[in-house]
């Protein structure tokens, strides 16, 4: 009996070999949907059973979790070390699958603690239950960033196919890289067919090709209303639901062999890419990378100040950008949001030193905050 990986291939064989044009589009998109539903069957497995393996079992600690993807020998466990000051126990050889489980690290910067997770490199069908990855994929679908790494060979070239790899074994089992959900509103209703509004033009769907879409999974009556060109993948991720949408970057490894013609090609080689080129070995760019890292998660420091005493500059409360009063009491306690006065704000976000807030007030890095509850 085919197996569900077996069936997404042959399906995807299909689907390749189907040229696309206005008489095709139809099958192709049912194949698309098909395949989305095969692919929710494993993103289940891989969720609750960590691909069916025994899994890797790692507490999440400090203010944000990410882990590296890439292939063996792309010198992952060497930026761990690098990364952390070496406070972890990742091993490094100059053989292929040196890590065979995850291990953690704590990389410490500007107060804040972000664990690192140094997995197992991956290979082609990864997705499919080929080496240990399933485990691993089930470890990024968890993780708040990911940092993808490729590396220059020993003879000081760089291909970009393990990259191309990396990315689609990620988008098979529902990660979507530095994408934001798809703004697609889906009412379902018990009556009334499917209708349709939109306030932007749409030059990727039809209401025939929406309808194809919907009764593969055997929605017949819904309100779908679309507030962006919408594709049709962004259609079927919003009905399936199950999608992880990571901030993601590329890290360019092994950059102190690389070719000199090599690394005058990168920037147009890499078009399009949010990359760093670093070496694990050397050092070079170590620091630049924490950086990067630290901006692509987003973050902010907020300095509790209790009432009538000085701040605590040593132990931010770290929130994600953007974060209002609310999501800091939150973060504190339910408690605070439940019982919450006002708020007195110091630093960027203050219209004046101490201003009086209320819970909506959205807060910048390095503000300091005093929050006053109820009695």
């Amino acid at each position: 009996m085919p197996t569900t990986e077996d069936r997404i291939a042959d399906l995807e064989a299909l689907l390749k070999s189907t040229i696309p044009n206005k008489h095709t589009m139809k099958s192709i998109l049912t194949l698309r949907a098909n395949i989305a539903k095969l692919r929710r069957e494993l993103v289940k497995e891989i969720s609750s059973r960590g691909g069916g393996g025994t899994g890797f079992s790692v507490k999440k600690s400090g203010d944000a979790q990410v882990g590296f993807i890439g292939f063996p020998s792309t010198g992952k466990s060497t930026l761990l070390n690098r990364l952390t000051g070496g406070h972890t126990d990742s091993k490094v050889a100059a053989y292929d699958f040196t890590t065979v489980d995850c291990v953690p690290g704590m990389m410490n910067y500007e107060k804040m603690r972000i664990q690192l997770l140094d997995l197992p490199g991956i290979i082609l069908g990864a997705s499919r239950g080929k080496g240990r990855g399933r485990e691993i994929l089930a470890v990024l679908r968890s993780v708040d960033g990911i940092m993808m790494i490729i590396d220059f060979d020993f003879e000081g070239r760089l291909t970009l196919d393990r990259l191309t790899i990396i990315k689609q074994e990620l988008y098979n089992i529902g990660v979507r890289l530095n994408r934001k959900p798809p703004n697609i509103g889906i009412k379902y209703t018990h009556k009334g067919g499917i209708g349709m509004s939109t306030g932007v033009k749409l030059t990727h769907l039809t209401p025939d090709y929406v309808r194809t879409i919907l009764s593969e999974y055997n929605i017949t009556n819904a309100q779908l209303t679309f507030y962006e060109d919408s594709t049709p993948d962004d259609l079927i991720d919003s009905i399936l639901g199950n999608c992880q949408y990571v901030p993601a970057f590329l890290i360019v490894n092994k950059i102190d062999i690389a070719r000199p013609d090599e690394v005058a090609k990168l920037p147009e080689l890499l078009k399009g890419e949010d990359w760093i080129p670093v070496s694990g070995v050397t050092g070079y760019n170590i620091d630049a990378l924490r950086e990067k890292l630290i901006k692509k998660l987003d973050l902010i420091r907020i300095f509790l100040k209790p009432r009538d005493k000085e701040p605590d500059m040593n132990k931010p409360l770290i929130l994600k950008s953007g974060a209002t009063i609310h999501d800091a009491c939150n973060k504190i306690h339910k408690d605070f949001a439940r019982n919450f006065r006002f708020a007195k704000v110091w630093g960027k976000s203050a219209k004046h030193p101490g201003q009086v807030v209320h819970l909506t007030h959205q807060l910048c890095d390095g503000d300091v905050l005093t929050i006053f509850m109820r009695a």
